[in-house]
């Protein structure tokens, strides 16, 4: 008995089990179509992770800005902080998208 990975979920199961212990995945289907339909769903995710993170930049660039004069008071904080954590956030997101493509070539 060896440990394999589930086809739906990913995590490890007993290669002689009928099924997934942590999502009751049937593991006599066709376990090529539940990988590659687990993979998309990753890649779907991590794209939405990066459309917020962009957001979150640009709306960060926005309220630094708005008024045409650089931003003071409560307005600069909230601003550079939406600036920050946005552009960590999609540099973080970008890393993961190119860890996933390559894992799954």
């Amino acid at each position: 008995m060896a440990l394999v990975e589930c086809p739906s979920c990913g995590k490890r199961m007993s290669s002689v089990a009928k099924s997934c212990a942590s999502c009751n995945a049937s593991t006599s289907g066709d376990t090529e179509a539940q990988r590659n339909i687990r993979k998309i769903k990753l890649a779907s995710q991590l794209q939405l992770h990066s459309f917020i993170a962009m957001t979150l930049f640009i709306a960060g660039v926005v309220i630094w800005f708005w008024g045409g004069e650089p931003a003071e008071g409560n307005r600069m904080y909230v601003g550079s902080a939406c600036f920050v954590f946005g552009f960590i956030g999609y540099l973080i997101t970008r890393v993961r998208i190119i860890l996933n493509k390559r894992k799954s070539v």
